[in-house]
C-alpha cells in the first residue's frame, strides 16, 4: 500500500454515534489483552462511562478515522494544566488499516496534545508484555521513567507496567524525524 498519506488520516471528537463500534473494539479479546482491565463491558457501562467522561474536562477522546471511516480512539486524561501533564491511551480497533497506520495515529495525537493542548510532559503506562508498543513510543522520544513491579493483576499473575514520559520540547526537537518517519520525505 506504500507510506501513508497525512491527508487520509484525522482525528475527531468522540460522539455517541461511536459507542457501538467503540464497544465492540474495547471488548474485542486483541484489545482487551493489553488493557488494565479485561472483563467485558455491557452497553449500560459503556453509556455511563461515555456519559462521565462527556462532562469531564480532565478527559479528552477522539476517534481516529483513515479515509473518513473510524479505526481507533485516542484519549488523554487526568489533564492538569496546573502542572501542563497529562496521561493518554490509544488503540487501532479496526486492523483493516494500512501498515503504519498505528504511527499516525500517534503522531497526529501527540500532535494535537503538544502544539493545541499546549501540554509540557505527555505520560503513560504500558504493560512490560506490550512489547511492540514499548517500541513505538521510543521511536517517538518517550523515554522510560520506572518499572511498576507487579503491577495489575492479569493473566493469572501480577505484570509488570513500565512507565513512559515525552516532554513537549523533545516532541518539538524530534517532530520532522518523526514526521518523515510516518509519511516519508515532503
Amino acid at each position: 500500500m506504500g507510506i501513508p498519506k497525512r491527508e487520509e488520516y484525522r482525528l475527531r471528537p468522540l460522539e455517541e454515534s461511536d459507542l457501538e463500534q467503540l464497544l465492540e473494539w474495547r471488548n474485542s479479546d486483541r484489545i482487551r489483552t493489553n488493557m488494565y482491565s479485561d472483563r467485558i463491558i455491557s452497553m449500560d457501562e459503556h453509556r455511563k462511562w461515555f456519559e462521565n467522561n462527556s462532562n469531564n474536562e480532565s478527559t479528552i477522546y477522539k476517534i481516529f478515522e483513515f479515509q473518513y471511516r473510524p479505526v481507533g480512539v485516542a484519549n488523554v486524561i487526568q489533564i492538569d494544566m496546573c502542572n501542563q501533564k497529562c496521561s493518554w491511551a490509544f488503540y487501532l480497533g479496526d486492523i483493516n488499516v494500512p501498515r503504519g497506520s498505528g504511527a499516525v495515529m500517534e503522531f497526529l495525537f501527540l500532535e494535537y496534545i503538544f502544539e493545541v493542548l499546549q501540554i509540557r510532559k505527555l505520560c503513560c503506562e504500558v504493560f512490560s508484555f506490550n512489547i511492540s508498543t514499548i517500541k513505538l513510543h521510543k521511536k517517538f522520544g518517550f523515554n522510560e521513567e520506572g518499572c511498576f513491579k507487579q503491577h495489575i493483576f492479569k493473566n493469572g499473575k501480577y505484570e509488570d507496567v513500565i512507565g513512559m514520559a515525552l516532554f513537549q520540547d523533545e516532541w518539538v526537537m524530534n517532530k520532522q524525524k518523526i514526521e518523515t518517519i510516518c509519511f516519508g520525505k515532503s
